[in-house]
């Protein structure tokens, strides 16, 4: 999820609760997201066209076969937030394909991934009043998703704490999300990534994740994880609400193996306005993310 504002990105709504995912309100140091190492490989953004659909697209997901492009609609109380999905006709072209079948409530969903064996996680508020959790998956089928459940153990199942990102690694085997710490109104005070690992049938927290992220979270707001099959390369969203206007940037931090720390940030410099969301295709080649552009969240692309 990903939208605190607004008209932001995300979103987790459970009785006074209202986390639209990315996007929160909290002061950032300006001057030290200005400061911030620029990465400059990738080119300039290219506006993804969903063909057939006419609607606000967020949330981004390349499935690891590049087949199919996975979205919501715009995050926003208002609305009936919902799974879509795309088939994949170019890399800046989709030809829009429905709903994903089997998986849609009342409820918010949104915020899809997906693991190469075919296992879709999402963020749905359907039962954050009873179990403070809000992770969930199932079977994924040429847009039909069947054995729905609540994924178990990634919860911190404390009130007024929501995960409302998450994406799962290539394998199956690890889950990067973002929490938020709310404490009335509709946008988290804190908000930080963290990364739980597959145990048993469910996940669990994994007890490492505070050192091995230490130069990822900061006073500022962390969110919208997106991690590289080889999970040494992670691209996510940093908020600065400490101007006139809210801020974002997507930044990228690695490591030279998967048991160290990531690195500093690098900020993407070619990536501009208010941006969100980024997800890496599977050969790390192009990078998508949302972006509000006139009222309308769209997709993008930049490629290495």
């Amino acid at each position: 999820m990903n939208t605190l504002l607004s008209a932001s990105p995300a979103v987790l709504i459970v009785a006074t609760l209202i986390l639209l995912g990315c996007g929160a309100q909290q002061k950032a140091d300006t001057a030290a997201v200005r400061s911030t190492p620029a990465y400059r490989a990738f080119g300039d953004p290219q506006r993804v066209r969903i063909r057939g659909y006419q609607g606000d697209a967020m949330e981004p997901f390349i499935t690891k076969d590049g087949r199919y492009l996975l979205f919501n609609n715009k995050n926003d109380p208002r609305i009936d937030t919902k799974l879509l999905f795309a088939e994949h006709v170019h890399d800046l072209n989709f030809d829009y394909r429905g709903e994903l079948n089997g998986v849609n409530t009342s409820a918010l969903e949104g915020v899809p991934s997906m693991d190469r064996h075919g296992n879709l996680f999402f963020v749905s508020t359907r039962s954050y009043a009873e179990t403070l959790s809000t992770i969930y998956r199932g079977r994924f089928d040429h847009g039909q998703v069947s054995g729905v459940e609540l994924v178990a153990g990634n919860s911190r199942r404390q009130r007024g704490i929501v995960t409302f990102d998450a994406e799962v690694s290539a394998d199956g085997n690890t889950l990067f999300v973002a929490d938020g710490r709310f404490a009335g109104g509709h946008a988290p005070q804190t908000a930080d990534i963290d990364i739980a690992v597959r145990d048993g049938a469910g996940f669990r927290r994994l007890t490492s994740a505070r050192d091995l992220l230490k130069n990822v979270n900061t006073e500022a707001l962390e969110y919208a994880p997106a991690v590289s099959s080889d999970l040494l390369e992670l691209f996510f969203t940093r908020l600065d609400r400490s101007g006139r206007t809210p801020r974002t940037v997507i930044l990228r931090a690695i490591r030279p193996s998967a048991e160290a720390p990531f690195g500093p940030p690098e900020r993407l410099v070619s990536i501009t306005g208010f941006v969100e969301a980024p997800t890496l295709s599977s050969d790390g080649r192009s990078l998508y993310y949302h972006q509000l552009d006139g009222g309308r969240f769209v997709i993008l692309r930049v490629a290495r």
